[in-house]
């Protein structure tokens, strides 16, 4: 042990060793490090929204988380109590239009020789989503899904009433020399989240909003039902868009070959103006993310983990691009602090 060589050798393996450790735990941890990160999505949420309430509300840091919680508790205990009938009769009549309508699908399928004839509708679903992946195991059940939620308002509430606590905890993590270097790129992580989240809530009302006033013009059944649809959908970008978009097309030709027209033009006309207009701004405010590399990485962490996967794929991918950024802004500065 007293040889150079021998302790040069065992610090070169401990690290090899070390580093196959770490990527075993993250991958038998995915589950929970995916919870982990989904409360620092609530975090920022929460945040956000504390900065934007001490603009015009001077008050303490927890006072104004509270009040957020609050108010958001509000909005949609608000909107249940007073749309509450009519979402949950629209709701058992859009699970009896789509299965009709699944059923005159999967047999146009059949008879054009797409699928084998004795196919139904629960073989074709079960064929369609096959690759999609499983689910977690945290929230495969319903226990699961009202624990998963419990623990990330949780651990997302204690992130954000004490954030510069945890930011320094998390750079002491890392060796003095780039302490510095880490508590930039947690800052500029923070940053991002907060106004992708802050775009991504805006989204989410317009989308809602419109889908429904749009609908309810066409004369579109289960109007308010899509609209409460599409504006959740929209937290998750191109497959909520994707999904929103055949409940609305399946729901208006159940109605008639003239709002299923309706339909089709809502649908293009809310989305070409979201992706042209709004996007193009949030992206302007937040993170500009290019769809196709957005659209990737829900595809991989969908396939990989499921409806957490997808959920957080964006915001995920956003945190990863901030990181290579900040590295290679530090490259360069390193090239012109040494040149």
């Amino acid at each position: 042990m007293r040889d150079p060589l021998v302790r040069a050798e065992l610090k070169r393996a401990s690290v090899w060793f070390g580093l196959a450790i770490g990527i075993a735990l993250v991958v038998l941890l995915i589950q929970p490090l995916m919870l982990l990160f989904a409360g620092l999505v609530f975090a920022a949420m929460l945040d956000g929204g504390a900065r934007l309430l001490g603009r015009v509300l001077p008050v303490p840091r927890w006072l104004r988380i509270a009040i957020v919680l609050l108010l958001a508790i509000a909005f949609v205990s608000g909107v249940f109590y007073m749309t509450g009938v009519q979402i949950a009769a629209q709701w058992a009549q859009l699970q009896v239009t789509l299965q009709v309508q699944g059923t005159r699908f999967v047999h146009w399928l059949s008879g054009m020789g797409f699928i084998a004839a004795d196919s139904d509708l629960m073989t074709f679903g079960r064929q369609l989503v096959g690759s999609v992946g499983k689910l977690t195991g945290y929230v495969g059940t319903v226990f699961g899904v009202v624990s998963s939620v419990v623990l990330v308002v949780a651990f997302g509430l204690f992130i954000a009433l004490e954030p510069r606590l945890y930011q320094r905890g998390l750079a002491w993590l890392v060796p003095t020399r780039a302490r510095a270097h880490t508590q930039i790129t947690i800052e500029r992580m923070a940053h991002t989240l907060r106004r992708l989240m802050a775009g991504r809530l805006a989204g989410m009302v317009f989308e809602g909003a419109l889908t429904w006033i749009a609908l309810s013009l066409g004369g579109v059944p289960m109007a308010l039902l899509l609209g409460i649809l599409t504006g959740l959908l929209a937290f998750i970008p191109n497959i909520g868009a994707f999904t929103s978009g055949v409940l609305m097309v399946a729901v208006g030709f159940s109605a008639g070959v003239d709002t299923g027209v309706w339909a089709i033009v809502t649908y293009f006309a809310i989305q070409n103006f979201d992706g042209y207009v709004m996007l193009p701004y949030v992206a302007r405010k937040t993170v500009d993310m290019p769809p196709a590399i957005t659209l990737g990485a829900q595809i991989l962490l969908g396939s990989l983990l499921g409806f957490m996967g997808l959920l957080l794929a964006d915001s995920l991918t956003a945190m990863i691009k901030v990181a290579l950024e900040r590295g290679s802004e530090r490259e360069e500065e390193k090239a012109a602090a040494s040149g």
